[in-house]
């Protein structure tokens, strides 16, 4: 499993972070602790979760840091992990009220160290921005969580890069800690935008990746294989279900198929992994979530972790 910091912190976790939205509603725990013990036993250490993941059914906010708590305490690994999610997520029967406000946060923050069954976390997300919310308000709110000690770093997921460089810019001036990172929508499949039916969720553009490549801002990309798209491609267009005929079915997408086809030749891995490695080899440190149900599937993602690609190879299959 390879490895890569984070600038401004020192964490160092593996390139492919693990994906937990559905542990303890569609992953019953049992399978979800032998997908965690999978993923620790081949080096991964990298969580990713929210406390909103599990709101979709009753009483289930919070339901997968739960499941996440009880893994740690019963295999004793906190100290191995780099753990992070995510808060500040409107709620689901108010999707229009921001929850950003100091309370928000620090519930919200309060309740995921409890599921989790930790002190602290080590990265923690704002799951959504609130752009008439100043960021003095937010970025002193979360420095104050560091000073307390529950939190060790933060960034954001689904903020516009305007607002981030106004976060960056506010940070540096006044002299606190600012974002180490940005959580967004981000695969090698070009997403269609009109056809993602949350209008909240940010997606990278080409302004975005040039702001990280610059900045050397870590990326955590969420949706990175593009819910297997190219896989499903190469069975035929007609086989494909509608959300992703909707949401990825282009002649780009068609044309990155066979660039990826040509690399696969070359290389001799796989579309999955190069799809992965497409994202862990970008020229500043940027992070794949990925998803697994099966420990077969967990295996095959694990495997993109140590595929180096060329930069010749990125810009090719960029062009």
């Amino acid at each position: 499993m390879r490895y890569r910091a984070i600038p401004q912190t020192d964490l160092s976790p593996s390139v492919v972070c693990l994906g937990t939205a559905h542990f303890g509603t569609g992953i019953d725990e049992v399978t979800a602790h032998t997908l965690l013990d999978t993923f620790f036993e081949h080096g991964g250490n990298f969580l990713d979760t929210a406390h909103a993941y599990g709101e979709w059914v009753p009483g289930g906010i919070g339901l997968s840091e739960r499941v996440i708590g009880k893994w740690l305490k019963a295999r004793g690994v906190r100290e191995k992990i780099v753990l992070a999610t995510k808060g500040a997520q409107p709620l689901a029967d108010a999707p229009h009220i921001s929850r950003l406000s100091r309370a928000d946060i620090v519930s919200d923050l309060d309740g995921s160290l409890r599921d989790l069954q930790v002190d602290n976390v080590d990265l923690y997300w704002l799951h959504r921005d609130d752009p008439k919310r100043p960021v003095a308000d937010i970025l002193e709110t979360l420095n104050d969580q560091v000073t307390q000690g529950k939190i060790r770093y933060f960034g954001c997921s689904n903020w516009h890069l305007a607002r981030i460089i106004e976060a960056k810019t506010y940070a540096e001036e006044h002299h606190i800690a600012g974002f180490v990172g940005n959580q967004l929508l981000w695969s090698y499949a070009v997403a269609n935008p009109d056809a993602i039916e949350d209008r909240t969720l940010v997606l990278m553009d080409a302004a975005t990746q040039e702001f990280h490549r610059t900045s050397q801002m870590a990326v955590m990309a969420y949706t990175s294989q593009g819910r297997g798209f190219f896989s499903k491609l190469l069975q035929g267009r007609d086989t494909l279900p509608e959300r992703l005929r909707n949401t990825y079915d282009s002649e780009e997408n068609a044309t990155r198929l066979q660039r990826l086809q040509h690399v696969a030749q070359e290389t001799s891995l796989s579309i999955p992994t190069l799809v992965l490695a497409y994202i862990t080899n970008q020229p500043f440190p940027a992070f794949p979530i990925t998803a697994s149900q099966q420990t077969a599937q967990l295996l095959e993602n694990v495997q993109a972790a140590d595929a180096v690609l060329s930069a010749d190879t990125i810009s090719y299959l960029e062009k």
